[in-house]
């Protein structure tokens, strides 16, 4: 069957499988049109188009980001296929993806670990039927058969060809996949569906410039992703870096040993703050984790404070909760780094 979508720039056509329920934004993203995007899964509503000709078919009608749809015909491309030639308008500038870029496809996969870091987090294996291109900082869908809909989840690790895809999870209230994984019994040997990678917050150690991480909650899975990626080139010989982690309380802290590893490994010009929103730090913190550095207040709030006539020649990485992202983006807009200075990936 037969796409086109009209953006404000141009006109591109590509073709979908007849019958085959591919959703109109993977079809395109996997022929190289850079269609837009944020979560790719239902929730944001950036991916909304307006059906001017042919029929579709909705495959999560109850999907979050709905309630972004205000005029007749809009739908989100995420969530609908083609099931007659369509025509779409599309409200935004749409060029071809940048030669080099990894494009996304669909693939299969299998749950191969799983591992409690805290009562609430968890790390994912999943092995991959096939090598897996992607940049560091992007993310992936995540889908299985007893689950309505996929969910996107940002590599923790990386590695180019990788078969071996590390994702956190944190369950949320009212999450229907996470509960699905959180429940008794282990979902080892499970099959998923994959597609992507996905995700404009990349990191290339061709960037030349600081590195700055401000993450809250699960969102420091794709920072662990562009430290390794940094890690890998020795990106801190050259560069200074300041990861910033958020999160309420101690009992929501993980991943300490790993950055007193990578302290040790990328030496002074890296620095690690966790930020506790929620307590005061413990007595005895400084002793059992010298390379570690922990605050009280909101991460964006730390990250103010400690990035003090620093930003000169950063790139910031921003990922977390709406709000924590939102609030990080204006104190950084406010401290003057340009907007093309801060990249993110933003989940509703």
């Amino acid at each position: 069957m037969k796409i086109q979508v009209n953006a404000r720039n141009r006109t591109h056509l590509f073709e979908t499988e007849a019958g085959a329920g591919e959703k109109i934004l993977h079809a395109g993203l996997m022929r190289g049109i850079a269609l837009p995007y944020e979560c790719a899964s239902g929730t944001c509503g950036t991916c909304k188009a307006r059906l001017v000709s042919g029929d579709i078919s909705d495959a999560w009608p109850d999907a979050p980001g709905r309630k972004y749809l205000k005029a007749a015909g809009e739908f989100l491309m995420c969530q609908c296929s083609a099931t007659t030639d369509v025509v779409a308008e599309v409200p935004a500038f749409v060029q071809l993806m940048e030669t080099g870029s990894c494009v996304p496809l669909a693939s299969k996969g299998c749950i191969v670990a799983t591992q409690m870091l805290t009562h609430d987090v968890m790390t994912l294996d999943i092995e991959s039927a096939e090598a897996i291109d992607f940049d560091a900082g992007q993310f992936m869908l995540v889908g299985v058969s007893e689950v309505e809909g996929m969910r996107g989840w940002s590599m923790v690790n990386f590695d180019r060809h990788a078969r071996l895809l590390r994702f956190l999870v944190r369950r949320k209230p009212g999450g229907v996949l996470s509960d699905w994984l959180f429940a008794d019994g282990s979902r080892t040997g499970a099959g998923v569906d994959l597609y992507g990678p996905l995700g404009h917050a990349t990191f290339y150690p061709s960037l030349g410039k600081d590195l700055l991480c401000i993450a809250g909650g699960s969102g420091i899975a794709g920072m662990m992703s562009i430290l390794a990626r940094a890690e890998q080139d020795n990106y801190f010989e050259r560069h200074d870096g300041n990861v910033f982690f958020g999160v309420r309380s101690m009992k929501d802290v993980y991943f300490l040993d790993e950055f007193t590893r990578l302290r040790a490994q990328c030496g002074n010009r890296l620095a690690v703050t966790v930020a506790l929103s929620d307590e005061d730090p413990p007595d005895g913190l400084d002793d059992e984790y010298p390379l570690i550095r922990f605050e009280r207040g909101f991460v964006h709030e730390v990250a103010a404070r400690q990035m003090q006539q620093k930003l000169a020649n950063v790139m910031a990485y921003l990922a977390g909760p709406p709000p924590a992202v939102d609030a990080s983006i204006r104190m950084l807009l406010l401290s003057r780094v340009t907007a093309d200075n801060i990249r993110y990936d933003k989940f509703s």
